[in-house]
């Protein structure tokens, strides 16, 4: 990832990070699940009237929208309301870091460096430091929930990543469609009819200020950036950083809601943040075809060409050693790249290892 980049990640992480608290805040009495739909109804409204839909398949926005946002947050605020504390709901949904990795390795074919393993193992350690710290202090079904709510997260990551959509923006946008009334109906179901009337009588300016926050910096600049760093990055090289939430989202709420932490939450805390800075160590040179599952991958970069379909790109032209030149649209991505001429070489070995790159004709 470029310098620019990671400074994008790290801003996610804030954004999400203080996001738990502010829900656990604003939420107050009003049904999870129809503040939940209110927020995604501003998400939509009426950025989906400025934003042109994204340059993928209808298929490809639903399912993000049923699982990055329908399925994750409509599990992570229904565990919320059933006793997860916004500190710990931040900690736990981190399990999407391992579990996005191992999707993406298994169906994407997105192998990490061994930097990225270690990083995400340590994670994981911090995760059990904290769990084994809380006992049985937080209810099972709320739990449960956070955990189904992280995996949800982790399959929308992969159908993010996969979907190539350079603009997080307008996939942000479009895939709300698919939220608040599947909510609003599930709300009406669960709470009962007189939820709507609860949730007018409760909504104050505490829920209104909450629901600016989350719809506004969370959703559309938050996941706007994120979608757009899949787009541009590995997940293995995206997702680390996102095990910075849980550190803010425990401080915040020490420091506003006074949830004092654990000392098992302090050290998992700890664990975890370390788990990020090995995670996001630079690879070696020598090391990125064998840390991506690649050998013998001689990769061969000059300024100027032209795409193979004849397109003029002005910029780099990749050739892949035995192998390969890059697909056109992929030659735009590398050239935005060339600020960090790793990430150049590990992406295109990636492409390499993935099979998408033609044989190049030699000479």
């Amino acid at each position: 990832m470029s310098r620019r980049d990671c400074l994008l990640a790290a801003l996610v992480a804030g954004l999400w990070g203080f996001n738990f608290v502010v829900i656990e805040w604003g939420m107050g009495d009003v049904p999870p699940l129809l503040f939940l739909a209110m927020r995604f109804l501003v998400v939509l409204l009426p950025a989906i009237l400025l934003v042109p839909r994204p340059d993928t398949p209808w298929r490809t926005i639903l399912a993000v929208g049923v699982f990055m946002s329908l399925g994750q947050f409509g599990l992570l605020y229904s565990a919320m309301a059933a006793g997860m504390p916004a500190g710990l709901a931040g900690l736990v949904l981190q399990a999407q870091v391992v579990l996005t990795i191992l999707i993406a390795a298994t169906v994407l074919r997105e192998r990490p460096t061994r930097g990225q393993v270690v990083g995400v193992g340590l994670g994981a350690v911090g995760l059990l430091v904290v769990a084994l710290g809380r006992g049985g202090q937080v209810p099972l079904l709320a739990l449960g929930l956070c955990l189904l709510a992280a995996l949800a997260w982790a399959i929308g990551n992969v159908v993010s990543r996969a979907s190539g959509v350079r603009g997080g923006l307008p996939l942000t946008v479009w895939s709300a469609l698919v939220v608040p009334l599947p909510l609003a109906l599930l709300s009406l179901a669960l709470d009962g009819p007189d939820a709507f009337s609860v949730a007018v009588s409760a909504f104050g300016w505490q829920a209104a200020v909450s629901t600016l926050y989350t719809a506004g910096l969370a959703s559309l600049v938050g996941y706007g950036i994120f979608n757009g760093l899949l787009s541009r990055n590995p997940s293995a090289a995206v997702v680390p950083w996102i095990l910075l939430v849980p550190p803010v989202a425990i401080g915040s709420a020490w420091l506003l809601l006074d949830e004092q932490p654990t000392a098992a939450e302090l050290a998992g805390g700890a664990v975890l943040v370390l788990g990020v800075l090995v995670a996001l160590r630079p690879a070696r040179r020598g090391s990125l075809a064998t840390g991506l599952g690649v050998g013998g991958a001689a990769v061969q970069v000059r300024e100027g060409g032209a795409d193979p379909a004849g397109a003029e790109v002005g910029g780099p032209l990749v050739h892949l050693g035995e192998g390969a030149e890059l697909r056109g649209p992929d030659l735009p991505r590398l050239r935005d790249d060339l600020v960090d001429d790793r990430r150049v070489v590990g992406a295109a070995v990636e492409d390499q290892a993935q099979g998408v790159v033609p044989a190049a004709p030699r000479g």
